[in-house]
């Protein structure tokens, strides 16, 4: 698979997933630096041959060649969380099918703690460059779980002892006023439709970010964002 854009190769190269590199003629000094320091044998061709390589003219003048992004087993996101002896929390994705929000979502779960992101296959973007882009090469660092049934998933974690709590700018609850001490499962839905009715009925609890008045609903990545912090600080108490 092609990967582009700085953060994503850099990323590949200091953990030794590039095959090959490509880097455009006329970039930046101190990026030639960059790569010689961590040894990458890269050749230099014309921007445009990047552009045609890659489809885009998005890449910032780097290219790599590295393995196809896979998804993890179901047990993996549980594996990292006993690893870290930590209470699971997990990330469910309803019907988020743009790849940037995707990308921004795992980048979001990475630096925020969760311990997987998972979707349902008719209703989720699919691996992708762009997907590693927007998560700037983070998407290698956290179990990516893809079921077929996503309310058939929330029962069987339930099962398991997870709390499932859905983002929904209709709840009555905020979510400062959720537990978060407990095995967790947060449900973002999609940007304007939010979660599907059913998956709302497999919610345990729904709550509400309080917004200014007036102001619109927020970015997905963003949401979750807030979400997460919040299970961070109530896991901290």
């Amino acid at each position: 698979m092609l990967i582009y854009g700085r953060n994503p190769v850099l990323e590949a190269i200091k953990e030794g997933r590039a095959v090959r590199v490509w880097v455009a003629k006329g970039v930046e000094n101190w990026l030639i630096r960059e790569l010689e320091e961590l040894g990458a044998d890269y050749e230099l061709l014309p921007r445009i041959e990047l552009d045609q390589k890659v489809r885009t003219t998005q890449h910032q003048g780097l290219v790599a060649e590295v393995a196809e992004l896979k998804f993890s087993d179901p047990e993996a996101p549980f594996r990292l969380a006993k690893e870290r002896q930590e209470g699971v929390l997990l990330v469910l994705l309803d019907g988020v099918t743009d790849p940037r929000n995707y990308g921004a979502i795992i980048r979001t779960s990475v630096a925020l703690g969760a311990h997987g992101v998972v979707s349902e296959e008719r209703r989720s973007a699919p691996l992708s460059p762009l997907v590693l882009k927007a998560s700037a090469g983070t998407a290698h660092k956290l179990p990516l779980v893809q079921v077929k049934n996503l309310p058939r998933y929330m029962e069987e974690i339930k099962k398991r002892g997870v709390w499932i709590y859905g983002a929904s700018g209709k709840a009555q609850k905020d979510l400062t006023m959720l537990d978060y001490k407990r095995p967790l499962a947060i449900v973002i839905g999609s940007e304007g439709e939010g979660m599907r009715r059913l998956v709302e009925q497999h919610c345990d609890e729904t709550a509400r970010i309080p917004l200014w008045s007036g102001a619109e609903s927020l970015n997905a990545s963003v949401a979750l964002a807030i979400f997460l912090y919040q299970a961070r600080l109530g896991r901290s108490h």
